[in-house]
């Protein structure tokens, strides 16, 4: 009897390795087996997104088939057979953007832009990992969603040229990771959410012609790394807020402001605080009193544009002093006196109108 015991047991220790090596091979197989069914519910959710083009005129998707491997698949873009990118700008697509793309959970970048994509924005509030997403120049319609404002890692947010409506989210302030949001020509209204604040990573804000009401946020100040404020063509009044000047602006290049209703005056050191500006544009406002002397301390300055406001005064000899301007707009306001023989000194200078106000004398 106890032989047999024996035996036994020497058989059961003999198949043991035996039988580690089929566990181990078995989850081997099974993780397999998962990354084969995620891989699969990706290649399902594009194949849904490839159903609802109506017009793909330039055969941009004939390699979406079954037959070929996903990852190599036009414009889709894989790490470890997950789709990490789908790029698929200005190939002439027209339809439906699928809310099958809310599936691709590993998704980093979707850039759509440029195409003929109509209907309202899908849910994609699944992407937790999506840093970029350019769904610009299209023709897309409806509202913003407030749910895209769970994509955490969103870096950047292009819905330019679109024909969506309505308010911009205020929960945009959750994207703390956000550095550009363009969102220019569209039909947007309301006011700009003071929440943009919590985005203080910010390089771009483009909100240009859209139907923006009331008065620029004291917030738009405090963005440390902004390089480009683009508010104009909206229904901005009041004035240009202090918080914008009272401080060193030292990455601010491209300041946009023209075609609201925006008034009062520039304030003495207003070309002070930004020393690299390089587009100055509050035109066809309602700006009035005299030009500070200090926009000639913006020495990188290459276009200013001025016009069909109700500045006075004369123009500052100071802008002699701007040696890379190129354009310099003044027509249309209340100057008066002899144009400044300083700016005759300026080589870089390639238009100049002071037309349409009481100025004397020629040009230098």
């Amino acid at each position: 009897m106890a032989i047999s015991q024996a035996a036994r047991l020497a058989t059961m220790l003999m198949l043991l390795p035996l039988l580690l090596i089929s566990c181990g091979v078995g989850s081997i197989l099974c993780s397999s087996m998962t990354t084969v069914h995620d891989n699969s519910t990706d290649m399902i959710s594009l194949l849904d997104f490839k159903r609802a083009i109506t017009n793909d005129s330039r055969q941009a998707l004939t390699s979406w088939h079954t037959s070929f491997p996903l990852c190599s698949w036009e414009g889709v873009h894989c790490s470890s057979g997950r789709v990490t990118k789908l790029y698929l700008r200005q190939r002439g697509l027209f339809g439906r953007i699928s809310s099958s793309l809310g599936n691709l959970t590993f998704l980093r970048t979707l850039d759509l832009s440029k195409n003929g994509f109509t209907g309202e924005l899908p849910p994609l509030n699944r992407l937790h990992r999506l840093e970029y997403l350019d769904l610009g120049k299209n023709s897309l319609r409806g509202t913003i969603p407030d749910t895209l404002t769970n994509c955490s890692k969103l870096r950047s947010l292009d819905l330019s040229a679109n024909l969506l409506m309505g308010e911009i989210p205020l929960g945009i302030g959750r994207l703390s990771n956000l550095r550009k949001v363009w969102l220019s020509s569209n039909n947007l209204t309301g006011t700009i959410p003071p929440s943009l604040r919590n985005n203080s990573q910010l390089e771009d804000i483009v909100l240009t012609d859209n139907r923006f009401m009331g008065t620029i946020p004291d917030e738009m100040g405090s963005f440390p790394s902004l390089v480009y404020l683009g508010l104009a063509g909206n229904m901005l009044s009041g004035g240009i807020p202090e918080t914008l000047y009272k401080y060193n602006q030292s990455s601010l290049e491209y300041l946009y402001l023209y075609s609201n209703m925006l008034g009062k005056t520039l304030p003495s050191n207003f070309g002070d605080t930004f020393p690299d500006l390089k587009h100055l544009c509050l035109d066809n406002n309602n700006f009035e009193g005299h030009l500070p002397a200090s926009l000639g301390n913006i020495s990188g300055l290459r276009l200013l544009n001025f016009s069909s406001n109700n500045f006075i005064g004369q123009v500052p000899g100071s802008f002699g002093n701007l040696e890379q301007l190129e354009y310099l707009i003044l027509q249309r306001n209340n100057f008066w006196g002899f144009i400044p023989i300083e700016l005759g000194g300026l080589k870089q200078l390639t238009h100049l109108d002071l037309s349409d106000n009481n100025l004397q004398g020629g040009v230098p």
